[in-house]
């Protein structure tokens, strides 16, 4: 039988990573339950440690397949489709998180004491820090739209500046919220506020540190040369991904900080 390859599809080997990766989410937000109700911290440890291993194996193959010929035009159409799917199930998933606060907010029962924010809660400051971390998403957001015209372009050494500026501000963004979690007079347990509260920007918290890998990720492969002009869609993945990032928290701002206090 010819060995060669009569189709512009690739056939991907089996893979341990799609069972790795379902696995270690499982223990991460069984970890979260766990942290969240104050019984144990390390199942949350061991549970993130194992899904950054699992992103490193799994790009790390991904990338590997970048330098043949495997990925032809037709699998990168595939990919960027991919690529939306993906981010329009992740739209979904915060969907989810909104309808729920929605849901007690614009109804509030006898429990709540029929307002909202219930009386118990001394609600957040919008104008203060998270009106700080919403600059600083905006700033991102165009600092990273500067990298991919950049990227368009062929100017990789731009690219790499702008993309390492956005993953500063990333890092700050997230340091900022872990302050504010600090500060804040309500606990996860306390009702539907918190719960509602600390589901949606925790979930987008992570989300950012996700984006953050992405972009590290692809940083990285700039260095190494793995991008040029017209074949960068790695990077061109983190960038979608993390304009995603920025419209969710733009509706918690006005949703959850402003508009819910």
């Amino acid at each position: 039988m010819s060995s060669v390859k009569k189709h512009p599809f690739h056939i991907v080997d089996p893979s341990p990573w799609p069972f790795v990766g379902s696995m270690s989410l499982f223990i991460l937000l069984s970890g979260i339950i766990l942290y969240a109700r104050e019984i144990t911290p390390l199942v949350f440890y061991a549970g993130l440690g194992l899904l950054l291993f699992t992103l490193y194996g799994w790009w790390r193959d991904i990338i590997k397949e970048a330098k043949t010929n495997e990925h032809t035009e037709q699998v990168r159409h595939g990919f960027r489709w991919g690529m939306v799917l993906f981010i329009a199930s992740e739209v979904m998933f915060f969907v989810a998180f909104f309808w729920a606060y929605f849901n007690a907010s614009l109804n509030p029962n006898e429990a709540m004491g029929n307002v909202w924010p219930p009386k118990s809660i001394e609600t957040l400051n919008a104008w203060d820090l998270p009106y700080f971390n919403t600059l600083l998403l905006l700033l991102s957001g165009t600092t990273i739209t500067w990298a991919h015209d950049a990227m368009a372009k062929g100017h990789i050494k731009e690219m790499m500046r702008l993309t390492l500026i956005t993953i500063g501000i990333g890092i700050l963004f997230l340091g900022v919220q872990m302050y504010e979690y600090s500060h804040a007079t309500f606990a996860f347990s306390g009702g539907i506020y918190p719960s509602t509260f600390y589901m949606a920007t925790g979930f987008h918290g992570f989300h950012v540190f996700v984006g953050v890998c992405f972009l590290l990720v692809a940083y990285f492969r700039a260095q190494k040369g793995h991008f040029k002009k017209g074949d960068h869609f790695g990077f061109d993945a983190a960038a979608w991904y993390w304009h995603f990032v920025d419209a969710v928290w733009l509706f918690l701002f006005i949703a959850i900080y402003w508009w819910g206090a």
